[in-house]
Order: C-alpha cells, then sequence, then structure tokens
C-alpha cells in the first residue's frame, strides 16, 4: 500500500482551517480566537478520537483506514474530487462514482448542516438513505442502518411489508409507483453496472408486483410532493416533501415541512421535541 502520510496530513491541515464552525453547524462561541475548526471539532464530526486524528495531521500513528478516510472526507464536507485525492494519499482506490456511494454531495451536506430541527435526509438514486438529521430519524426509524439491498428503501417497499407502515395503507399504491418512477429515471442514467442496476434485478426476480410497475415505463421525478406519514405517537402527519438535487442528480436532499400552525405543524414540532430537538 503506497501512501503519502506528510501530504495526507497537510491536506487535512487545510482543510479544517478553510472550514468555520457555521459551516458544519455548530456554533461559533463567544472565546473561538481563531478561524478554522478545532481538532476536537473535526473528531467530533468524523467519528474519531482526538488523539487519533491529531496524530493523523501530525503524519505519526497507525495507517488510516479506507472506511476512517471517508468518514473524515464526510466530517470535513469535502467535495468527491477531494475526497478521491484525500483516500489517493492514503493509498486506497479511488471508488467507481455511481449512485451507490455513501459519500454526501459537500453542497447538500451544507444545507443539511442547517437542518438540525427539520426532518430531511439525503438519498441516492437507488433509493439509500446516506444521512438522517433526528426528526427525520424519529418519524422514519434510522434508515442508515440497514446492510446490502436493504439499504434501499424501495427494495424494502416491495419485499418488507413492515416497512410500508410510514404511509397510510391508501397511499402504498401512489408511493409504490413513484418509488418505481425514481429508480427509472436513475436506471437510465447510470446503467450497467451500477448499484441502481442490482436493486432492480434483484426486485424483478423477487416482487412480481415490482415487475409490472417496472414494465409500465413510468419516468420523472417529482420536485415537490404532498405526502402524509404515520407516527405511532401522534398519528397522520401532513407533510410538503421538497427535493434538492446536487448537480449530477445523483443525490437528493428530502426536507419535510407543515403548514405554519396547522395540526400537522404541530404534531412535528411534539415529535421533534420527544427527540429532543425542538421545532
Amino acid at each position: 500500500m503506497s501512501d503519502d502520510r506528510e501530504q495526507l496530513a497537510d491536506f487535512l491541515r487545510t482543510r479544517r482551517a478553510g472550514l468555520q464552525p457555521e459551516d458544519v453547524g455548530m456554533p461559533r462561541g463567544p472565546r473561538r480566537r481563531t478561524g478554522g475548526l478545532r481538532r476536537e471539532e473535526v473528531a467530533a464530526l468524523a467519528g474519531l478520537s482526538v488523539d487519533y486524528y491529531s496524530r493523523m495531521e501530525q503524519s505519526r500513528g497507525p495507517h488510516p483506514s479506507e472506511q476512517m478516510l471517508s468518514a473524515l472526507a464526510r466530517g470535513l464536507r469535502l467535495s468527491l474530487d477531494e475526497r478521491d485525492h484525500l483516500l489517493r494519499l492514503g493509498g486506497f482506490p479511488v471508488p467507481r462514482r455511481d449512485t451507490g456511494g455513501r459519500h454526501v454531495d459537500a453542497g447538500i451536506m451544507r444545507i443539511l448542516d442547517r437542518l438540525a430541527d427539520t426532518p430531511a435526509m439525503v438519498v441516492n438514486g437507488a433509493g439509500e438513505c446516506l444521512h438522517q438529521t433526528g426528526p427525520a430519524v424519529t418519524i422514519f426509524g434510522d434508515e442508515t442502518r440497514f446492510a446490502g439491498l436493504d439499504r434501499s428503501v424501495v427494495y424494502r417497499w416491495f419485499t418488507d411489508p413492515t416497512s410500508r407502515a410510514v404511509y397510510p395503507a391508501e397511499d402504498h399504491e401512489a408511493r409504490a409507483r413513484d418509488f418505481v418512477a425514481d429508480l427509472r429515471t436513475a436506471f437510465t442514467r447510470d446503467g450497467r453496472p451500477s448499484r441502481v442496476a442490482e436493486v432492480v434485478d434483484a426486485l424483478t426476480e423477487v416482487s412480481t408486483e415490482f415487475a409490472a410497475l417496472w414494465a409500465e415505463h413510468r419516468v420523472g421525478r417529482k420536485h415537490s410532493q404532498n405526502k402524509r406519514l404515520v407516527h405511532a405517537e401522534v398519528g397522520v402527519i401532513d407533510v410538503y416533501c421538497q427535493s434538492l438535487f446536487d448537480v449530477d442528480q445523483s443525490q437528493a436532499l428530502l426536507v419535510f415541512t407543515a403548514t405554519p400552525g396547522s395540526e400537522s405543524a404541530e404534531k412535528l414540532r411534539l415529535l421533534s421535541v420527544l427527540d429532543g430537538h425542538v421545532v
């Protein structure tokens, strides 16, 4: 494994210095005297110990794993080009860029940092959740906990009936058609081989419902949509789902809001309070 520890350390230092607390949704605080993030803040964003990250910036310690570098790329809000550069400095091959990747677009991540009190999540073309805010976890559960094909909400929709509980039964047909249309759009863009193609092939084999909808060849993405969600604590919630896409349309930031002053807005507030986030 060929790496360049000094260049890697220098790259981490410069990227940390170029970020401000506001860029990652952190308060600046009255006692901050220097620009950039502190080492302990980057470590927290990446889920690493402060000591481990400090040694990386000092070209010391054990060789970082690919998973650790990917976590740092997310924590430092690196672009895909910057992520690839970081992996190369660490001696790792650069992954193929398709919708199966877990790296969240830097611009989308900056927006998400400012939505900590709002139900929001980032999904890729295969329907895999890459990141959620706390309120979104309260409503949908932890969508990032799944592995394999189950990472795709579309795959779970057609293979696990319990995954549909978040929507009223009378809305299931419409949701199924929307999921398939979105997947078709991603499949047309990514082709084969791709993560989207894996999901399509698997569902075609195991779900006659999916196969029938896929055969209709519906396409198109709705950038905004009224939806109804179901939560065990508060019942049905009417929300407006706004979708914001990255430059190449491979990731979408879904933001769920309710009409101010409405009963649904109060339900979202109650759920956020239960989760420790006040809307």
